[in-house]
């Protein structure tokens, strides 16, 4: 039985009279979705987490007060930062995705049968408890045989990779701000260099 959105949400500051808003920090603008009922609320050890039933798109998962992904249009997202890179190489085999706790990028690349190990370094187990509970559909990619999950932080873990052992690094993280701000920096993009087989082409 769905719950009033108003009463279930008032710890959670971006929800409002039923209505989820999320701010525009560089445009000046918000995005607001009726919401129909609160399935799920927390702190973890890094973010808040928000999943809701919206009117409109379905389940919605929102990390810090940032959508992250929805029902109607996830396939999108997952299938553009997968197959784009995957389908450029010749028969790739190792592939580590960084952040991706929904398991959705997980589902697109077990598509890919040359793909022989898919690790997965994700920082917060809690995401992935999260996912596995509400969004299935996407978190079916974390039973995949060929995937090895390891909860930690992926800075260090590119770090300690072997030099060349992944033929695609897939960054599939929140926004960086938070546990996600060292994804986009120098340091992060020259482990993740190192650890990416190198390739040559002829034309």
């Amino acid at each position: 039985m769905a719950t009033e959105p108003e009463l279930d949400s008032k710890c959670h500051s971006t929800v409002v009279s039923g209505w989820f808003s999320e701010q525009g920090s560089y445009s000046g603008e918000a995005h607001s979705m009726k919401v129909e009922n609160v399935l799920f609320e927390g702190k973890s050890e890094y973010q808040e987490i928000l999943v809701f039933e919206s009117a409109t798109y379905g389940k919605v998962l929102v990390l810090d007060g940032i959508v992250q992904l929805t029902d109607k249009d996830e396939f999108a997202y997952q299938e553009m930062i997968v197959h784009l890179p995957l389908c450029s190489l010749p028969s790739p085999k190792r592939v580590l995705v960084v952040g991706g706790g929904d398991g959705g990028v997980l589902r697109e690349i077990a598509r890919h049968k040359s793909v022989e190990v898919i690790d997965i370094c994700e920082i917060d187990k809690m995401v992935i408890d999260v996912s596995k509970k509400y969004f299935p559909e996407l978190a079916i990619g974390f039973e995949d045989p060929r995937v090895q999950l390891h909860v930690g932080d992926a800075i260090e873990f590119l770090r300690n990779a072997s030099e060349g052992i992944y033929d695609a690094v897939i960054v599939d993280s929140s926004d960086p701000v938070g546990p996600a701000q060292e994804l986009v920096e120098k340091p992060f993009f020259c482990d993740n260099s190192k650890s990416i087989t190198p390739r040559w082409c002829s034309l």
